[in-house]
Parts: C-alpha cells; sequence; structure tokens
C-alpha cells in the first residue's frame, strides 16, 4: 500500500524528526503500516483532531498525508473512519490481546473494519446481522471483499423479509425521480414559455402534492 519510493522519503524524514517527538511516532507508523494499520489510526486520529499538521507545516490533512507519510486521501479517511470507529464502537477490541500483541495477522485489515462500520449505520440490519459479521471479521480474518458480499447478502435477506418496507421505498425513489424530473420540465416550460399559466400552475400543483406525499 506504501510504495518503496514513499517508504524511503518516510526514513528521509525520521532521520531528520526530533527524537522522542509525537511526529517522529507518527512517521515511524506510517512506515510499519503494513503491520501496524491500527497504531497509525490511532496517530492520524490525533494529527487530525488536534490539527497538528499545521505545526508541521502542512495547510490540510491531506498535504500532510501525502507529502510526510506518503498515503493517499482515500486511504487516510478509511484509516480514520476505521480506527475511530473502533475506538467509538468497539473500544474492548482496541485493548484486546490481539492488537496488543505482535502477531499482525490476527488482526483484521482496516478496509474490513470499514465494512464493518457501514453495518453498524445500516438500518436494513439488527444486532444479530452485525454480531455475524463481527465474528466473521474478528474471529475468522474476513477479507473487505468477502465481507462486502456477507453486508449485501444480509441486506437481501432482510428486503425480503420485509417486502412491504422494501416496496415502500421503491415507491419512494421513484417519486423522487418523479419529483425532480418535473420540477426541470416546469423551469424549462417557463423559461421558454412553452405553455399557458394554467398548465404551468397545474404543474406547480402536482409538485406540491408529491413534495407533501414524501415529505419533502
Amino acid at each position: 500500500m506504501i510504495k518503496s519510493k514513499s517508504l524511503s522519503g518516510i526514513e528521509q524524514k525520521l532521520q531528520s524528526a526530533e527524537d522522542g517527538s509525537f511526529r517522529q511516532h507518527v512517521l515511524q507508523t506510517a512506515k510499519d503500516f503494513k503491520t501496524s494499520w491500527i497504531e497509525l489510526g490511532r496517530s492520524l486520529y490525533a494529527v487530525w483532531k488536534d490539527k497538528l499538521y499545521k505545526e508541521w507545516g502542512y495547510s490540510t490533512l491531506e498535504a500532510y498525508t501525502a507529502k510526510e507519510i506518503g498515503i493517499k486521501k482515500i486511504t487516510a479517511l478509511k484509516l480514520l473512519r476505521s480506527y475511530y470507529f473502533l475506538e467509538k464502537e468497539e473500544p474492548d477490541y482496541l485493548r484486546s490481546e490481539v492488537i496488543a500483541s505482535s502477531d499482525s495477522a490476527q488482526v483484521p485489515n482496516y478496509e474490513s473494519i470499514d465494512v464493518l462500520r457501514m453495518a453498524k449505520n445500516k438500518k436494513d440490519l439488527d444486532s444479530s446481522d452485525y454480531a455475524h459479521l463481527k465474528k466473521e471479521i474478528f474471529e475468522k480474518g474476513k477479507d473487505a471483499s468477502e465481507a462486502k458480499k456477507d453486508l449485501t447478502a444480509l441486506i437481501r435477506q432482510r428486503r425480503e423479509l420485509e417486502p412491504d418496507e422494501a416496496r415502500k421505498e421503491r415507491s419512494l425513489a421513484v417519486l423522487k425521480r418523479f419529483l425532480g424530473a418535473l420540477k426541470a420540465l416546469k423551469r424549462e416550460i417557463e423559461v421558454s414559455k412553452l405553455a399557458s399559466a394554467s398548465v404551468i400552475k397545474d404543474a406547480q400543483n402536482l409538485i406540491a402534492r408529491i413534495e407533501s406525499e414524501i415529505n419533502v
């Protein structure tokens, strides 16, 4: 995930960073990224929360992660989200022996944790669904692609068990698309004067009725 060129840059910056400084610590965890993403996530969270990157000469977190530790914006965001999710929702896991040990092979990667984070926010799923996916990731080491397949399957199963709710969602989505198209056509008719005032008024009344029905 971090190219050799980036690693070389990190090592050079490590040589100039003050010994024992937090900046040196973050650089070191970035160097050890492949075997210690959780510690890097913890460090980046502190850098983001306290805006430490500004003290080190960077205007944004994105510039800092890209230029100093060689991590792209999307990767940095996933690391932050995944670490914060564990801190907020699974603090016991962060204190577990697995995290404390040096056996990084037992630690799920940050992308798998990001899938678990998404599952936690899915209204279609209940606590048992989340517990199942959590076990697959924490105990069986399921990777992100397989975890996503499981998440998709669980959502599909729940929607099949609740057909009325799924039908309501589809109906709402169709009405919203129709409302958007109707508004666009009304604007075009008004600007181009392609219809009478009464037709435009009828269109506005229909828009109001649809908005009332879907509570916009």
